[in-house]
Order: C-alpha cells, then structure tokens, then sequence
C-alpha cells in the first residue's frame, strides 16, 4: 500500500455496471432499521450494563451541535439555521442535563473517553464562553485521557485564530475544513460562499496550534460543478497539503431533504461529467502521494488512518473511519447515535422532543436496536470489507461458530458476478477486494446485509458512487 495507485483501478465500465443505491455502512444494521420498541429504557439498562465483570472498555463521544448561521443548499444534516445564540445557550444547558444523565447509568469504572468529536450543524456557531462551557461540563462526567482523538468540524468562514488557539486549549487536535468546492460559480450555486484565502487562515492556524491532523471535506455532483473547475480546486487543496481528505458523493435527495430543492435540476452535472470529475481528484491525489482508505476517504501514508489500515487495526462508525475500534460510542444532543455494546440507539430529531424528555429526567432515546448473533457476524464482516479490504473465511469461522459457505452459501452466489468482473476475488481462506472492487466496496458489503435481501426498495440510499 505503497501508492493510491497500487491498491484502487478506477474503471469507469465497471463502475456503471455496479453503481447501485446503497448504505454507507457507518453501522450495521444501518439506522433506518432501527426500531422504536427499543428506547429509554433499553438505552438505560444497557448503560449500566456497560462494565459489568470489570472490563471497561474505553469511550468515544459525539456531540451534535445542530445550529448553523446560513443555509447551504446541498445539506443534508440535521440542522437549525439561526442567528440567535439564546437558542445554543438553552440547548447547551440540555446537553449538559443529558450528560449528567447518562454518565449516571454507568455503572464503575472512570469513564475514560479516547475519541470526542463536534459534528453538526456548525460546531463552530458556538461563542467562545459557550464551547469552554461544553468542554467544561464534558470533563465533569468524563476522564479525556492524554494523546486521544479530539476532533471538530469547522467552517472556516466563521473560524478566527482565536478561535483555532481556543480549540486547541480546550484539547481538541484534529479538525476537520468543511470545503465542498473552491469554484466561485458552484458555490454561490449552493449558497456558500467560501474564498480560499480564509479557508487556508484556518489551516495554517490549527497547524501553529499543534493540531495532529487537519482534514479538507470536497463533494462531487454539485451543481455547475465541471472537470477544470474542480481541477483548481484540487490545485489549492493538494497546495495546502492537508493529512486526509473526503470526497464525498452529493446524493441530490430534494424529496426528502428541503433546502435541496433551491439547486436546479439543470445545473447538475451529468453521471458521465460526475464519473470524470471522480477520476480526476483519484488521479491527482493519487500523483500527490496519498493513500486510498475506503469510501470517500483518503490520507498521507503517515497519517495515523493509514497507519492503522496497514496495521489492521482500521474502524468505521458514525463519524466515518476511526482508529479506535474498541470504544463504546455515546451520542448527545438531537439525533445523536449511541452505540454501548451489541446495541445502537438514537436520539429524537427535535429540539422540542429533546427538551421534554430530558425534563422528566428520560434519556431522549427514540429508536435503537439489540443486535441478534446474526447481526454482529454480519457486522464483523462487513466492518472488515470496508476498512481492509480483505476478510479472513478461518477467523470468522472461529470467532462465530459457524460454516462460511454452508451459512452464507446464497451470498457467495451472489458474488460470482462480481468475482468475474474482477471486482472479489473468494478462495479458500479469504475474500478479498481487488484494486478494480475498492471504489465499490459499498455494494460489495451489500451483498452479505441480510435487511436489503428482504427490502429491495433502496431508493432512500445514495447511489455508491
């Protein structure tokens, strides 16, 4: 894995006859098969349950901070576009309520938490006093050992010096620059309105600050996007040389997500100038040295993604590829997912709902799953596809207790066409995703997900590439 090259074929045949509607794996089963049977107070019993026999394991927390000032056309995040910081102030009282309510299911141990991240929304929408007072309440309940992943998504155009010095005093050390296109014309199409100079101020920044890692987000697919414009785009990133970077695919969804429906129709970009578009940024950073992590991902060799790639130690969950596979995951604020040993659970979408449930003190838990046997040996396989690539037939036997190609005996017929396409490659002791599957690895995964054999309506997923 020396090379971007060496390890991912971008064919552009394979890719059509491939590109299906698909999940995005950060869980298995993914979230809309979560069930409403399961809410507080399975959340709550799993919880406490958490370090019984001793063993604690370490935690990862998400917090989802849902306001942002502007609106961006293509977002598809669950947000509050506001100006008003009465509103962040209440919520932060909330998550403070709920902090102090989960924390006081868990049972022993000293909660040492390994991986925190801001996501959102706009994390950065918060006031300086308002992000120590997170921080602050955060560190009540929770132990953030040294040399941990403290991560923040950040948009440069509300991000000052100030503020990058204030996160890395706060603890954070990884941050990731929301991007999307530095194309003047494909922005004012979405409604952000970006210039490279602020967003190359933030980064310098979080650099003379310490940070580990800065990452740049881009997307493909927006509208008045083209090939040379994106070329430049791609010329000022690999310029600013950051330690990962996203490409992620724009799914154009104006049915289920509103503020989708002010991009018009004729300024998208066609499937061909999409696919080309793709091809580009793989190539360009392929020359400039990074590596293919899976999905949209990509890293310098001595990232520590990349690092744990080669290791095998790499882990995908809802804040995308993580080296921290062992954690348990607790989510706060609206529609947050938790996951605490074999189940995952899910915060209410609204402000409203939020605020009511945790004023009779119930953790505003709406949905959630307890995965069967089945579930986690699905899960187990498709979290090795996704991450390395490759999975071990003998030690999915061992660790399940099961036949492989007596129990998934279906699921390898139905990857002979792949395997003919050049895509899988099945022996007898591994299967493993050829250089030419690796962009597909999503429909790869696809196929061993035992909720899409019984629902083939797949119209509420974007499509894989």
């Amino acid at each position: 894995m020396d090379s971007v090259t060496s390890n991912l074929v971008f064919d552009p045949q394979i890719i059509r006859r491939f590109d299906i509607n698909g999940p995005r794996y950060t869980s298995y089963p993914t979230a809309d098969r979560f069930v409403e049977a399961f809410g507080s107070d399975a959340a709550r019993l799993w919880l406490g349950k958490r370090n019984i026999g001793g063993i604690s394991r370490q935690l990862s927390l998400y917090f989802h901070i849902p306001f942002c000032n502007t609106i961006c056309y293509y977002c598809a995040c669950n947000k509050i576009i506001t100006k008003d910081h009465g509103r962040s102030a209440k919520y932060l009282r909330y998550l403070a309520r709920e902090l102090a309510l989960q924390s006081s299911y868990l049972e022993g141990g000293d909660q040492e938490v390994a991986q925190l991240h801001w996501g959102g929304g706009t994390p950065t929408f918060l006031s300086h006093d308002e992000m120590r007072q997170l921080m602050a309440a955060t560190r009540r309940h929770f132990t953030l050992i040294d040399g941990g992943e403290y991560s923040i998504e950040v948009d440069p155009r509300k991000v000052d010096r100030a503020t990058v010095e204030l996160l890395a005093e706060l603890g954070f050390n990884r941050m990731s620059v929301g991007v999307q296109d530095f194309d003047e014309q494909v922005q004012r199409a979405v409604n952000r309105i970006q210039s490279e100079e602020e967003t190359r101020a933030v980064i310098d920044a979080a650099r003379a600050t310490g940070f580990r890692s800065v990452s740049v987000d881009l997307i493909y697919g927006l509208p008045r996007q083209t090939v040379i414009g994106f070329n430049r785009t791609l010329d000022r990133v690999i310029e600013a040389s950051p330690d990962r970077l996203s490409i992620y695919n724009y799914a154009h969804l104006p049915s289920l997500f509103k503020p989708q429906r002010r991009i018009l129709e004729s300024d998208m970009p066609s499937a061909e100038q999409r696919l080309q578009i793709l091809a580009l940024a793989i190539r360009r950073m392929s020359e400039a040295g990074y590596i293919y992590i899976g999905m949209d991902h990509f890293a310098k060799p001595d990232d520590e993604l990349a690092v744990a790639q080669r290791q095998g130690r790499l882990h995908r969950n809802f804040q995308g590829y993580s080296t921290h596979s062992d954690c348990d995951l607790l989510g706060f604020g609206i529609s947050a997912i938790s996951k605490v040993g074999p189940t995952y659970s899910q915060n209410v979408k609204t402000l409203d709902e939020y605020y009511d449930l945790l004023d009779s003190g119930t953790l505003p838990v709406y949905r959630g799953i307890e995965l069967n046997a089945d579930d986690i040996l699905r899960r187990s396989i498709i979290q090795s596809l996704m991450c390395h690539f490759e999975l071990s037939i003998e030690s999915i036997e061992i660790a399940h207790l099961i036949d492989f190609r007596n129990y998934f005996a279906t699921e390898l017929d139905d990857l002979r066409e792949m395997v003919a396409a050049g895509l899988v490659r099945v022996d007898d002791g591994w299967i493993t995703v050829l250089p030419k599957g690796r962009m597909l690895v999503r429909a790869i995964s696809m196929v061993f997900d035992r909720y899409l054999r019984a629902d083939r309506q797949r119209s509420r997923y974007s499509k894989v590439i």
